[in-house]
């Protein structure tokens, strides 16, 4: 992936620089998206731009995000990086300001970057052919404003670095009340007796994209029971299957946790019908 966006240009990515006075950069002030794409089809555009015109406001970054100039810088990254599985990385800092302040700056302009990757081809319904996740659990020590998309991710890479280096995929996180929030990196569904659960949403957890996304669709079509509520670290180590949702995943199945096995250890067939309803009806939204 060679070609990227600053702030009105299409530049090589080797050439692309950003002043080290940038905020985002000595402060981590900024917001930021990752919007999956698989043949030019986007998954959730509107909604993405949405959460990121909300952490703009939320951090008062005064940038009012046009969906059409986005799908734009979308389009554009995506044929002149060869197309096919990317995903699009979208960045905004408050800027660069000519000192270190903690304050707010005025008058100044925000950075904007854009960048695409390579992303593997769309997760499939397929038991065989879907990597099961195993995940450990920590205590949430994160800030209390993680319903913001913050660029400032030093707590969730700490998080994850927790559960890499013991060998697992990613790291589920629980509050002082055994409440679970969310994972380092995705949202968390638990499934008991057939019925999914996922935790309500408020400002210990992102509003996440694929989360939304799969809610609704489950909703829609009524054959699953889902609920959105507290859910407990009792009740995940004692669920009968456990999903991680994110962007890059669409729905991950858990089959151990702390080491433990979930359900039989294999991957469910709640998640299969619900990975099966996913993948049919993502890019509706």
């Amino acid at each position: 992936m060679s070609t990227v966006y600053l702030n009105g240009s299409y530049l090589p990515m080797s050439e692309a620089r950003i002043s080290p006075m940038d905020r985002g950069f000595l402060f981590g002030d900024g917001i930021y998206e990752v919007i999956p794409s698989y043949d030019g089809a986007l998954v959730g555009f509107s909604e993405h731009l949405a959460r990121m015109k909300n952490g703009l406001q939320a951090i008062q970054i005064p940038l009012h995000p046009d969906p059409e100039q986005w799908r734009e810088i979308a389009a554009h990254l995506i044929a002149r990086n060869g197309g096919g599985n990317l995903g699009l990385y979208f960045h905004v800092s408050r800027g660069a300001d000519t000192r270190r302040h903690h304050a707010y700056p005025e008058g100044i302009a925000p950075t904007v970057f854009a960048f695409a990757y390579e992303i593997p081809p769309a997760p499939r319904p397929d038991k065989q052919a879907t990597h099961p996740f195993t995940v450990s659990t920590a205590e949430d020590l994160r800030w209390h404003r993680c319903n913001i998309k913050s660029t400032s991710l030093l707590g969730n890479v700490m998080h994850y670095q927790q559960g890499h280096a013991d060998g697992h995929d990613e790291t589920i996180l629980y509050n002082r009340r055994e409440e679970i929030t969310e994972a380092a990196a995705c949202n968390v569904f638990v499934v008991k007796d057939g019925v999914v659960a996922t935790p309500l949403l408020d400002e210990q957890k992102l509003p996440g994209i694929t989360r939304q996304l799969l809610l609704a669709i489950l909703k829609r079509d009524g054959t699953i029971p889902v609920e959105e509520r507290v859910v407990t670290l009792t009740e995940l180590r004692a669920a009968d299957e456990v999903w991680l949702t994110s962007s890059s995943k669409d729905i991950a199945p858990v089959v151990a946790v702390d080491g433990r096995p979930v359900g039989d250890g294999s991957i469910g067939d709640v998640w299969l019908a619900a990975q099966t309803l996913y993948s049919q009806h993502k890019f509706d939204f």
